[in-house]
């Protein structure tokens, strides 16, 4: 399938364009991506900006959807802007377009620690040929092949309180988006002791990044952390990350083992991995030992997973909008009622460790 019949299909004529805002000081680059966008259906550029202060000045005024950024702007830097964009409109999604910011490198994970929803190496001014404009768009459709979900209601009602737990805890998931990664890392300092338990972790991130993701998870945690396989025997205190290209499913064998099963089919919002493939294979293994965190991120992936732990005698906690990026996945969680606390991440492993060890 050719990347002009994914996007093609990717937006449907009744769905109104995506907003775009360009940010780049170089007018040359904004010139040439308004082209790529105008040519292919489902785009808008709205505006272009020269600068960190023009853009927030036409996001003061101006919904997107999109915001194409540079790293290197005259003034303050994209990277410094980037937290204030999402502030001013949680709904847009950022991509940073950077010769400065390659996949995998340590600025490529800030920005998305930041809450940059993709990274793309930008060629230099002279260079874009064919291979760029393809990439873009197919990541692009990727990212908006499911039109974003409205804002999560601000102030959700009361969540049902979960019972106790009725067994001690046997596994525990953790799913999250946009800006999860600075929230794992303050999750993860507030681990004061093994949990005894295996972990498993799904954040929204391309498959380039995966590696060099959980290179820092490591340096975040005294847990062993491994990119899941296929036939993973589930281990104690060791974090199990989903590739960017999978779900992060598990069984049950003949013996008793639990193993990893990945699977590459897209949930039905089109997210890849998935929180809710995760929740819900863990429900099914654990029963009621699984437990879930939901942390900051677009969307309600997460919920329908959180549903089947809860279901299954488990339980689920949620990060509190204050410290979200986006209170969307955490917020749905809790208007569904389906949590048994909402906190920030520093004070959740205390909460968990705590929670686990009581059995009915």
């Amino acid at each position: 399938m050719t990347v002009s019949a994914y996007s093609t299909a990717s937006f449907r004529d009744s769905q109104p364009p995506v907003r775009v805002l360009v940010v780049d000081d170089s007018v040359v680059v904004r010139t040439v991506m308004e082209r790529i966008l105008s040519d292919k259906p489902g785009f808008a550029v709205v505006q272009k900006a020269s600068n960190a202060e023009l853009a927030l000045a036409f996001l003061a005024q101006q919904d997107v959807d999109l915001v194409l950024l540079d790293i290197e702007l005259p003034g303050q830097s994209g990277m410094a802007v980037l937290p204030q964009i999402l502030s001013m409109r949680p709904n847009a999604k950022v991509v940073v377009l950077s010769g400065k910011c390659e996949e995998g490198s340590a600025a490529a994970v800030e920005a998305l620690a930041l809450g940059a929803s993709d990274i793309l190496s930008k060629p230099g001014s002279g260079s874009f040929g064919e291979q760029f404009p393809e990439e873009l768009i197919g990541r692009l459709a990727r990212l908006f092949g499911d039109r974003p979900m409205p804002h999560a209601p601000a102030r959700p009602p009361r969540p049902v309180v979960a019972t106790p737990a009725a067994e001690p805890l046997a596994c525990l998931g953790i799913g999250a988006s946009t800006g999860g990664i600075h929230a794992l890392g303050q999750l993860l300092g507030g681990l004061k002791a093994p949990l005894g338990v295996p972990v498993l972790l799904t954040q929204h991130l391309p498959a380039s990044f995966t590696v060099y993701f959980a290179q820092q998870l490591a340096r975040m945690t005294a847990m062993r952390v491994k990119v899941a396989q296929t036939g993973d025997l589930l281990n104690a205190d060791t974090l199990y990350v989903a590739p960017g290209d999978a779900n992060l499913q598990i069984r049950r064998g003949l013996h008793g083992r639990v193993h990893v099963a990945l699977n590459t089919q897209r949930t039905p919002s089109g997210n890849l991995p998935g929180v809710d493939p995760m929740f819900s294979a863990m429900a099914e293994a654990y029963g009621a030992g699984s437990a879930g965190i939901v942390l900051t991120g677009m969307g309600r992936d997460g919920t329908t997973g959180a549903r089947d732990i809860v279901t299954a005698g488990g339980w689920v906690v949620a990060q509190d909008e204050a410290s979200s990026v986006v209170w969307g996945m955490p917020g749905s969680v809790a208007g569904a009622g389906l949590t048994c606390a909402i906190m920030e991440p520093g004070a959740m492993m205390g909460y968990v460790a705590q929670r686990g060890r009581v059995a009915a």
